[in-house]
């Protein structure tokens, strides 16, 4: 399978190019902790049978490749921006800075970037973003997989400080029993504020403090 997925790494390997950065990033569409970004520079010819779109594959396998990648990758960054930031400059922003902050945090520089489907411009090295990248360049997989099981990571650590909000299951995303648990518990400062189920659930809790003011 990862043998079909070097269709965009090989056309770079006929010009020479064998440094080649897959970004990719996680988090995006959560409620609570920050967006993860990582960029990758593989082996050339790289084989890992399995890897994938890190949606695609099972948290069990996610952790088994993240292990294989620390071991075998030439090179690895890892670029976070927080929930505060995100509230600030917006998630498609925060995205696509946490990617820079990846591709700065390795320790040897790519001669060509890959990532999924985001445009790179701010930076002095080639870029190409593709459509679904994730599931058509195993540099970008690599990069997926490695933002996913770290961004992860983090939310097993938020669990630990709040557990009444499940993160180890829900990873921050807007499930409906997430949404309850904020309604009942309420918003903690790692929470995106600027998004929409957050905001809504913030306005109610208002609404009804309000309500508990007029009826003393």
């Amino acid at each position: 399978m990862s043998s079909n997925l070097l269709k965009y790494e090989r056309e770079l390997y006929r010009n020479n190019i064998t440094l080649i950065a897959g970004v990719d990033e996680a988090g995006r569409g959560p409620l609570v902790g920050p967006v993860v970004a990582s960029a990758v520079i593989l082996p050339k010819n790289y084989h890992l049978e399995g890897l994938n779109d890190s949606k695609q594959l099972s948290e069990k396998k996610r952790e088994y490749f993240y292990g294989v990648l620390q071991r075998d990758a030439i090179s690895i960054g890892v670029g976070i921006v927080s929930a505060k930031e995100i509230d600030q400059i917006n998630i498609l922003e925060a995205s696509r800075k946490a990617m820079y902050i990846a591709i700065n945090n390795l320790d040897v520089t790519p001669e060509y970037i890959l990532s999924d489907a985001m445009s790179l411009n701010d930076i002095d090295i080639p870029s190409r973003p593709i459509i679904h990248g994730d599931a058509l360049s195993l540099s970008i997989a690599a990069a997926s997989v490695i933002a996913k099981v770290t961004r992860d990571h983090i939310m097993y650590e938020l669990d630990q400080k709040y557990p009444m909000y499940n993160y180890k299951k829900n990873k921050g995303y807007p499930t409906k029993e997430h949404l309850e648990f904020i309604k009942k518990y309420g918003i903690t400062n790692e929470y995106r504020m600027t998004f929409r189920p957050v905001r809504l659930v913030m306005e109610e809790l208002n609404r009804e403090k309000d309500k508990e003011v007029v009826v003393k």
